[in-house]
């Protein structure tokens, strides 16, 4: 390959993504302008390929409200929302959300389109909460796609089972249920053939994002999970089912491929390889990151990869000859590894702490999201009675600078890397 080429491919999986980012955006708002209605969509369990099938644009508001802390803007929008009668303690993207809304859905990125219905699913208990807020302001149907829990360890999980089995009939009903309200909502027929191709594209992403995943077993490391993997996971969601979708995870792994055959790794010097668990502080997300990577510590995979891509990690392919009854079979097996990535983190940890060699392990609860932080204290006992990893233990927040102590962050940070550098140099001295 040439030396042109290199400079094409290395680095485009984030430039293309930004474009397409800029895209969504611009749809949106050209849908707020038309006054066209949305349709609002969570990570966990979207529904964006049966919703494409319906021309409807897709909200994110994890998404949108994400962004506001990214831009530095957040603290605005959760303002209004407090002045308004929010609580301080309640979920950061529900309140700048909130803030949204109330500031006639005007973003820092565009214009976010009113709502036409909500789907959401229960992998989160704030969704419900959340959708009830939009039916109020707007008074739209509410769909709650009930997906059930992960039980007995975890042996209904595969196909094979009869227990899984049964859940699917009862995730298809519902997915039958959601396409005649949309039916009625849109007054368009639903288009089986439109699901079938939304499902082949949705494939590609699939495949594709497990794939990039188990590239970055590389060493070096071929992205940054926490930075990169989160560019990565707003075209998995926004452009799910689409052929922009498609072909931009097609690209990555393309990407991926090529750097780790020619050793190309996101430092110039990776000293120690670090997993995440939690979810990013984004009022600072770019020295939040440089936190670690200045000491030459490396992002090769996170918990939050799994579940904000709503399970797209496990590869699962729908059969488009059975559309509807492979859509449910898919939600159900992905939606479920979400939910397991989130309260179950330690299982993923611990195999995460072989498979990708980990030096460290970092745990990120938040203020604003008690789903993701509980219970990480536990599991962070349990990965290190099991694999003897070091860990940091960090608290701060993914949208209120107000609760983020940058200062004392980065001293934890700097004393967490002090001690790996003695652990390493300890180990070296026995072995010689």
């Amino acid at each position: 390959m040439t030396e042109d080429k290199k400079v094409d491919i290395v680095g485009r999986g984030n430039v293309e993504g930004a474009n397409l980012f800029r895209e969504w955006f611009a749809e949106l708002t050209d849908a707020a302008k038309n006054n066209q209605g949305a349709a609002y969509v969570f990570v966990m369990g979207s529904m964006a390929e049966l919703l494409k099938t319906f021309d409807f644009p897709l909200v994110f508001p994890e998404i949108t409200a994400l962004q506001t802390a990214v831009r530095r803007v957040a603290d605005e929008y959760l303002t209004v929302a407090e002045d308004y009668g929010y609580s301080p303690d309640i979920c950061g993207y529900v309140k700048a959300d909130i803030g949204v809304h109330l500031r006639e859905r005007e973003h820092p990125m565009g214009k976010i389109p009113k709502p036409s219905l909500t789907v959401l699913t229960n992998a989160c208990n704030t969704y419900v909460k959340w959708a009830e807020i939009w039916e109020r302001m707007y008074g739209i149907p509410v769909f709650v796609l009930d997906i059930p829990a992960t039980r007995q360890a975890g042996g209904q999980f595969q196909p094979g089972s009869s227990d899984f089995a049964r859940d699917c009939k009862y995730v298809e009903a519902q997915i039958r249920e959601l396409i005649t309200l949309c039916e009625n909502i849109t007054g368009k027929k639903f288009d089986i053939d439109r699901l079938r191709e939304t499902l082949a594209y949705a494939n590609d992403m699939n495949i594709g994002w497990k794939r990039v995943l188990e590239l970055n077993k590389s060493k070096p490391s071929l992205f940054n999970a926490l930075t990169d993997g989160t560019a990565y996971l707003g075209v998995s969601n926004n452009f799910r089912g689409t052929k922009e979708g498609s072909q931009y995870f097609k690209n990555l792994v393309e990407e991926m491929e090529y750097k780790a055959a020619r050793g190309i790794g996101t430092q110039t010097e990776e000293k120690y390889r670090l997993a995440f668990v939690g979810v990013p502080c984004y009022p600072i997300f770019r020295r939040f990151s440089e936190m670690f990577t200045q000491w030459g510590g490396a992002f090769v995979h996170s918990t939050y990869l799994n579940f904000a891509s709503g399970g797209a990690n496990m590869g699962f392919e729908y059969d488009v000859n059975r559309p509807i009854e492979s859509l449910a079979e898919g939600a159900l097996i992905n939606i479920r590894d979400a939910m397991d990535s989130m309260f179950h983190h330690d299982r993923m940890i611990i195999k995460m702490v072989k498979d990708y060699e980990l030096d460290g392990v970092i745990y990120h609860p938040i203020k604003s999201c008690r789903t993701v932080s509980t219970g990480l204290a536990d599991g962070r006992r349990a990965m290190m009675a099991a694999t003897d990893t070091p860990s940091l233990f960090i608290e701060s927040d993914m949208m209120d600078k107000r609760v983020v102590s940058e200062a004392q962050m980065k001293n934890r940070a700097d004393a967490f890397f002090e001690g790996l550098a003695s652990r390493r140099l300890t180990a070296a001295k026995t072995a010689s």
